[in-house]
């Protein structure tokens, strides 16, 4: 008779897991049979002893059947998900999914919340006033029919398992593993119904996965996955030694996304955000509706400057009750300035977005609620020349206290260097 202790004992020692043991176990979590402390245990196993991927395609089949699950032929087509992997600053699914959807692409995508250092889609969203992820399955096949897209979270019964274990991983310093990052994020996609799924795996300092070769693991790990259980996938791995745009914070990213989005602002927006998320909604829409780069690029190009992106966006925070004119906003919002002259020769991605967890953010623990308005917005990215005085970035802050606390860490982030320094590659690779 299979026992949680066993298998918890057998993972420890590690052993691999049977089929059926990583069905009993998910089960057990999802039904409460198995409490938090025991699935955190078996968590911390995974991390240290790894999984082989017999394993890991097992858990991933056991999340991904948890709970109710959208057949392919419920979507209108063609449809498509999109997933980052997460880093800090990283809005792209705000940008994209909106580019196709005005493209023609339907996209029901369920996202997730921050991991750590890393922000998430799902945190980003609750920052508009009104705005409800709690997307019940058939409100979901509704809006994308009607609207193009859905931006929920693991609402209802789609893979329970994966959203209690995903919290549980924020907390227990069990992020970084490859065998439980495919797992969750294969389960949501092949719950979610979709044909082709595009992958944003982040690599560098603020990032999961801190270095080429992990994130090179993870992308074919997942485009693999997703090839053996029948869908199409691309995988993009993009640079994540910076934070990605100028804004690190939940409100403050629901406004850069719609920067870029909107025609009036988008030429000023930040250029290795927009850059990112145009190549990315080409991949997507190459890998949903097979047309060639030259034809997606125009696609892409036209729903941003005739404001179709941007108008889909729109609906889909309507949709979901969002009103983007009462966006949050911090009390306090103060500079931080260069000590001296030089050149940005870096700035500590994963600092920074530690600093905004600090800030009220992100999560320390699972039970910490988040404030939307604070975060930090970056003036001058890698490879700027900067004049001593100058503004390197502006905190924004609920009180005074909070912003002192937070100057000397954004400082630290920063490192200057006397002679001129190029900006890190954008796109490392495709798989």
């Amino acid at each position: 008779m299979l026992s949680a202790t066993d298998i918890l004992a057998r993972k420890r020692d590690g052993a691999a897991l049977t089929d059926d043991e990583l069905d009993f176990f998910v089960r057990g979590i999802v039904s409460g049979e198995i409490p938090d402390y025991q699935a955190a245990a078996w968590l911390m196993a995974v991390y240290l002893r790894g999984m082989n991927p017999a394993e890991t395609a097992a858990l991933t089949r056991a999340m991904a059947e948890s709970g109710e699950t959208i057949p392919q032929s419920a979507l209108p087509q063609p449809a498509l998900d999109k997933h980052s992997t997460g880093g800090v600053g990283d809005k792209t699914t705000l940008i994209v999914v909106p580019i196709l959807a005005a493209c023609g692409v339907y996209v029901g995508k369920m996202s997730g919340r921050g991991l750590g250092h890393t922000g998430g889609t799902l945190d980003k969203l609750e920052a508009i006033p009104g705005l409800s992820v709690d997307v019940p399955v058939d409100r979901i096949l509704k809006q994308t029919r009607s609207v193009g897209a859905c931006l929920a979270g693991q609402t209802g019964n789609l893979v329970p398992a994966d959203k209690i274990l995903y919290a549980l991983r924020d907390v227990t310093a069990t992020v970084g593993s490859l065998p439980l990052s495919v797992a969750s994020i294969l389960s949501k996609k092949l719950a979610g119904g979709a044909g082709a799924f595009l992958f944003d795996v982040k690599v560098g300092d603020g990032a999961l996965m801190k270095s080429l070769p992990e994130a090179r693991a993870l992308a074919g790990a997942l485009v693999e996955g997703a090839r053996q259980n029948g869908r199409r996938a691309v995988a993009v791995l993009s640079d994540m030694s910076q934070p990605l745009g100028r804004n690190v914070g939940n409100a403050l990213e629901i406004a850069e996304a719609i920067e870029v989005l909107d025609p009036a602002t988008h030429d000023a927006s930040d250029v290795r955000l927009r850059n990112l998320c145009t190549l990315l909604a080409i991949e997507g829409l190459r890998l949903a509706r097979n047309l060639s780069p030259e034809a997606a690029g125009a696609e892409v190009e036209n729903s941003l400057r005739s404001g179709a992106a941007l108008d889909r966006f729109q609906k889909i925070v309507a949709a979901q009750g969002g009103d983007l004119s009462r966006l949050p906003v911090a009390p306090v919002q103060r500079a931080v300035l260069a000590r001296e002259s030089g050149w940005v020769a870096s700035i500590g991605a994963r600092e920074i977005g530690e600093l905004v967890v600090n800030l009220g953010g992100g999560r320390r623990t699972k039970a910490d609620v988040i404030d939307p308005g604070v975060g930090v917005v970056v003036h001058l990215p890698v490879g700027s020349e900067v004049r001593a005085g100058e503004a390197l970035a502006t905190i924004h802050a609920a009180s005074e206290a909070d912003f002192e606390t937070a100057r000397s860490r954004l400082e630290r982030a920063f490192a200057l260097s006397s002679n001129p320094t190029e900006p890190p590659l954008l796109a490392v690779g495709k798989i």
